[in-house]
C-alpha cells in the first residue's frame, strides 16, 4: 500500500489533532465565587490563581478545569455566558453513595438521584449541570 492508499485508509492518523483533552472550560458569572465553590467541592485550596482577571484552572488529575467569565464568548451580556444544560463532562468518584451525601450536606443543587448505581447530577451556582460518576 502506497502512502496516499495509506492515508485514505486510515485519515485519523494524517490528522494533526490529537485524540487527547486537555482542559475543559465552564463558564461562570462571577470568578472568585466559582473558585470558591469548585474548591469545596473537590476538596482544593482555594488559592488557585486567577489570570487575566477571567480564568482559574484548577488543579486536577487528568484533563484540566478552568472556570471562565468568558469575556468573549458572551460573558460580557448582561445574563453572562450561557450554562451547560448537558453535562459535558463527569467528575469522578470510588464512593458515589458518600459524594451524593456529600453533596447534600453542602446544599448542593442536586439534580436527579443516583441513576443506575452508577451516576448522578448537580448544578453549581451559575447553573451548569455536572455529572458525577462511579469511576
Amino acid at each position: 500500500m502506497n502512502e496516499q492508499e495509506q492515508q485514505a485508509a486510515s485519515p485519523a492518523a494524517a490528522s494533526p489533532i490529537k485524540n487527547k483533552i486537555g482542559s475543559v472550560f465552564i463558564p461562570v458569572s462571577d470568578i472568585e465565587k466559582a473558585r470558591d465553590w469548585y474548591c469545596s467541592l473537590l476538596g482544593l485550596t482555594t488559592d488557585c490563581e486567577i489570570m487575566n482577571g477571567h480564568l482559574c484552572p484548577l488543579p486536577m488529575d487528568g484533563a484540566g478545569v478552568i472556570l471562565d467569565t468568558m469575556p468573549m464568548w458572551g460573558g460580557k451580556e448582561p445574563g453572562g455566558a450561557p450554562a451547560i444544560q448537558t453535562p459535558a463532562f463527569m467528575f469522578l468518584t470510588n464512593d458515589l453513595a458518600a459524594s451524593y451525601a456529600y453533596a447534600q450536606e453542602k446544599g448542593i443543587e442536586i439534580v436527579t438521584d443516583i441513576q443506575f448505581d452508577h451516576w448522578f447530577v448537580i448544578k453549581d451556582p451559575d447553573q451548569n449541570k455536572l455529572m458525577i460518576c462511579r469511576e
